[in-house]
């Protein structure tokens, strides 16, 4: 499924901490002497910064580290942490950061104080999205249950039907298909007779409608859905043009349509580039990269990727770095530089670590585990997946787990330990 993002939901609170945090960013400013476009440096614009100052707009983590580190002080600064609803705030632009186990931390943090119903539901709709994002099915769905039933109680339709959508991805990512499609098929329908969430919540459930016919192999629907939904983006702005075109893009990868899905995250990596967005841009970068890969054009996805990890290096993001990283290795894999694969994979895994994406840590898990593998040094990939399954039986999603146990038996079953294989193998058929 795609994992679009959704809109933090505007409180009076959210808007007077929004406010403080401007006036925090304006006096350390001044106290600097830089100008707004100075602070802006040659990321952002003396718009955005402005914006900020008076509370129109709300940094991002990723803006406010730049921010700090800018003005030579802590993130820290500008939030009250002895403040609830400061760290409330914290959570939320972490989670809109992208550092999907912070977040998730953080709002267990929050749910242990004991907050009010309206409260609860909130922080749980947005540790169920945290939980999803680094595919951890099994605890979203509780959470995302829990805040649909909350948010129900108290007649708030739109924010029942965000919680919903979450609870249909965690039940995708724990192999219940059937119920997922049950759910986002029901959300459809309501949504089609006038309940109004987010401007773009019917593509991105038609999306996830068609992630889900792909995994049950219903390929025909699966494009029924993706092309349903490409009708609906003309009422769009460019950005969130190029955002649905980059999930389009990810969907058509998924249903194994290579040839459509570097046609439209073309489409959006040039309406990205047009709008001046190149963070967004390396990551469309990023996924062709692996589109052309798939279609064995490895020198276009060298020159992807490496566009993609320049942006990356310079944003000193190393979450998105990791997940480059990555997809090098796979590029080296691929051309037969095992040894250079193994390197890339491994350096993917150690910022996947300490930038706390698991997924990806995972994913470069597998990869280093191949090249290994590829090149004869079997102890090696044996280690790699073993860690590789021990961090997907964490909490990672059935199939994934699957994945790794399957890979893990033949490379056993190469190795000549029959009976390791086929513990490892009944594991994976006992996954669920």
């Amino acid at each position: 499924m795609p994992r679009t993002r959704t809109a933090a939901r505007s409180t009076a609170d959210d808007k007077r901490l929004a406010h403080q945090i401007g006036d925090r960013i304006r006096e350390a400013r001044k106290r600097a002497g830089l100008t707004q476009q100075q602070l802006a440096g040659d990321r952002y614009t003396k718009a955005y910064v402005s914006a900020l100052e008076t509370g129109i707009a709300r940094p991002s983590m990723v803006a406010l580290r730049y921010l700090a580190e800018r003005l030579s002080l802590a993130p820290s600064h500008f939030l009250d942490e002895q403040n609830p609803a400061w760290s409330r705030l914290a959570v939320d632009m972490t989670l809109a950061a992208g550092d999907w186990q912070a977040a998730a931390d953080g709002y267990l943090r929050l749910l242990e104080g004991a907050p009010d119903e309206q409260g609860r539901a909130e922080i749980l709709r947005g540790r169920a999205e945290a939980l999803v994002r680094l595919d951890n099915g099994r605890e979203a769905v509780p959470a995302a249950a829990e805040a649909a039933r909350l948010f129900g109680a108290y007649g708030r339709v739109a924010d029942e039907a965000l919680a919903r959508y979450w609870l249909a991805y965690g039940l995708y990512l724990s192999d219940q298909e059937a119920d997922a499609q049950s759910l986002l098929t029901s959300l459809l329908e309501r949504v089609r007779a006038g309940l109004k969430v987010d401007p773009d919540f019917e593509m991105r459930l038609l999306m996830a409608l068609a992630a889900v016919a792909s995994r049950t192999g219903d390929y025909a629907r699966s494009l029924t859905f993706l092309e349903t939904a490409r009708g609906l983006v003309e009422s769009l702005d460019d950005r969130r043009r190029a955002m649905f075109l980059f999930n389009l893009a990810i969907s058509y990868q998924e249903t194994g349509d290579t040839e459509a899905a570097i046609r439209t995250g073309t489409q959006g990596l040039a309406l990205f580039r047009s709008a001046g967005t190149t963070f967004e841009s390396a990551q469309i970068e990023n996924t062709l990269a692996l589109a052309y890969l798939a279609t064995g054009n490895t020198d276009r996805a060298v020159e992807l990727a490496s566009e993609a990890r320049a942006e990356f290096e310079r944003a000193g993001d190393d979450r998105f770095l990791s997940a480059v990283l990555d997809t090098e290795a796979q590029i080296a894999l691929a051309r037969g530089q095992h040894q250079e694969a193994a390197s890339l994979a491994h350096r993917a895994i150690d910022l996947a670590r300490s930038s706390g994406n698991r997924a990806m840590e995972l994913t470069a898990m597998l990869t280093e585990a191949r090249a290994l593998r590829s090149t004869g040094d079997n102890p090696g990939a044996e280690l790699r997946y073993a860690e590789a399954a021990d961090l997907a039986r964490g909490g990672h999603s059935a199939g994934r787990t699957r994945e790794v146990l399957r890979e893990w038996a033949a490379l056993r079953a190469e190795a000549g330990d029959h009976r390791g294989a086929y513990e490892l193998t009944n594991e994976a058929l006992s996954v669920n």
